[in-house]
């Protein structure tokens, strides 16, 4: 990777981590799944103007819808509800460090459901050592009696699944020419769709008091940073640095959500915190295998 790539898989990681630190900051006013509506909603907008004035067409063929649902469900709404749900009951450099699973989740759900992804030993290797790293954060929970947080941290291992069935399932847009963009408006604008009777039901949000200043501007940044700007460049480093060194990113998220909690919402990690991390991202490393093909050479 150039200069320019690395410069832009660091802003997106650093948008993506900073992800967690607006939701930290949203839910203290704003209920869970009001916030996924509020995000998926503003971000649908802002990439609906981008692609307008990059002159895509909208993605709204009817082929697609039942797709775009699907991948709405698994790739926003059940991970997006889930994480900002969690953040109501851990910090959110913790549950960035639990999000940081989704590639291992992803290679165990391609082994069973794809013929063409199988597991090979480092990525075996990997999951394992992502699996000792969850038992590290569990067991670390339940050995201090903080069962509560527990649940939480379940909650971002099951939007961690989530979203590794979703790339799983989103392999098949490619035979469907769609673009990456056109993916990202679909299943956004679908999740909002789905969204607006569950939060009617269940939030009722005209009853709520309208959010102070610093809620509104983390849902802005939630919406247009931390989701259309960070699809944007997500897309372009695909098309400049490959898939395989844009999932690098997923190394260095929880750096920034960590570092974001701890300097502006005064959140702290147990030791048992880093440990875990440290294992989940030696996992991530062997499931990459450039790290142990350039030791063997």
């Amino acid at each position: 990777m150039g200069y320019q790539d690395w410069a832009l898989l660091l802003m997106l990681s650093f948008l993506w981590g900073g992800a967690f630190f607006f939701a930290a900051v949203a839910v203290k006013e704003l209920p869970p799944l009001t916030l996924v509506l509020a995000r998926t909603g503003l971000a649908a907008l802002a990439l609906a103007v981008v692609l307008r004035l990059g002159g895509e067409a909208r993605p709204f063929r009817a082929a697609a819808i039942p797709a775009f649902l699907i991948m709405g469900l698994l790739n926003n709404l059940v991970p997006f509800s889930l994480l900002f749900w969690a953040q109501t009951m851990i910090p959110s450099g913790l549950a960035s460090i639990l999000n940081a699973t989704t590639p291992i989740f992803a290679i165990v759900a391609a082994h069973f459901l794809l013929t063409d992804e199988r597991m090979a030993l480092n990525k075996a290797v990997g999951v394992g050592c992502g699996f000792v790293g969850v038992v590290v954060l569990l067991g670390g929970g339940l050995m201090d009696g903080s069962g509560f947080a527990v649940v939480g941290m379940l909650a971002c291992l099951g939007a961690a699944l989530s979203y590794g069935l979703a790339g799983t399932y989103g392999r098949r847009f490619r035979s469907m020419q769609v673009s990456p963009a056109q993916v990202a408006l679909g299943q956004l604008t679908a999740t909002s769709m789905m969204m607006v009777p569950v939060v009617c039901l269940m939030d009722r949000p005209w009853t709520l008091a309208f959010p102070g200043g610093s809620v509104v501007l983390a849902v802005l940044g939630l919406a247009f940073a931390s989701t259309a700007l960070a699809y944007v460049i997500f897309f372009r480093l695909l098309a400049s640095a490959g898939a395989v060194n844009t999932a690098l990113v997923t190394l260095l998220i929880p750096a920034s959500a960590i570092l974001l909690g701890v300097l502006f919402l005064g959140e702290t990690l147990a030791p048992r915190h880093y440990a875990g991390l440290a294992l989940i991202c030696a996992g991530l490393l062997a499931i990459d295998g450039r790290v142990l093909d350039r030791l063997r050479r």
